[in-house]
């Protein structure tokens, strides 16, 4: 399987890109069906206050959904073999989880769905505020609060946007400071 490996403020040498494949071949050695592609990123913080300086990210474009895992640690090898042994725990969660769930029958469901307009490539997109740095598109398709859960875990986030299968209402799921899950749905 082949990775894309970036790093930030540390140059990618093929001893670290061989330890890297190493690592993720075993991981997906039993979830290659799963994955549509792979990101990794690498960085190492310049600043010697920070004592777990060396962070490694991988970002797995799954069948369905994206999984990510983060580590980071005082040793960049370390944070490898931890984020992959960290990765092979959510692949095999997500893959049991795809086994259990029940395949539909038709596609009624998909076919009674209002379709979803997306703006003119002609249109000019409104202008943001300066302090947004990023913006992310993704697919939502209609889910349980429960489902919602369950990728909130595989993306390693504190936060999940999804819409509701049985509202169709956009909600947002997240993890609170003192435990627990929050759901944020519109009146």
């Amino acid at each position: 399987m082949q990775f894309a490996i970036h790093g930030k403020n540390i140059e990618v040498t093929e001893p670290i890109r061989d330890y890297v494949s190493s690592k993720l071949d075993k991981v997906f050695a039993h979830f290659d069906q799963l994955t549509m592609g792979v990101d990794v990123y690498l960085s190492v913080a310049r600043n010697p206050r920070i004592s777990r300086s060396h962070s490694a990210e991988v970002t797995v474009q799954a069948s369905g959904t994206i999984i990510r895992a983060e580590e980071e640690t005082e040793n960049l090898y370390a944070s490898i073999d931890l984020v992959a042994d960290k990765l092979h725990r959510q692949m095999r969660k997500y893959k049991e989880r795809m086994q259990k769930k029940p395949k539909p029958k038709t596609g009624l469901a998909v076919a009674n769905q209002a379709p979803i307009s997306l703006p003119n490539g002609d249109e000019k997109a409104t202008a943001l505020p300066k302090e947004v740095v990023r913006t992310k598109y993704f697919a939502m398709p209609p889910m349980s609060p429960e489902e919602a859960l369950d990728h909130l875990a595989l993306v390693d986030h504190d936060f999940f946007v999804f819409r509701n299968a049985e509202s169709g209402e956009i909600n947002v799921l997240y993890a609170r400071n003192h435990g627990g899950y929050g759901l944020i749905v519109p009146r």
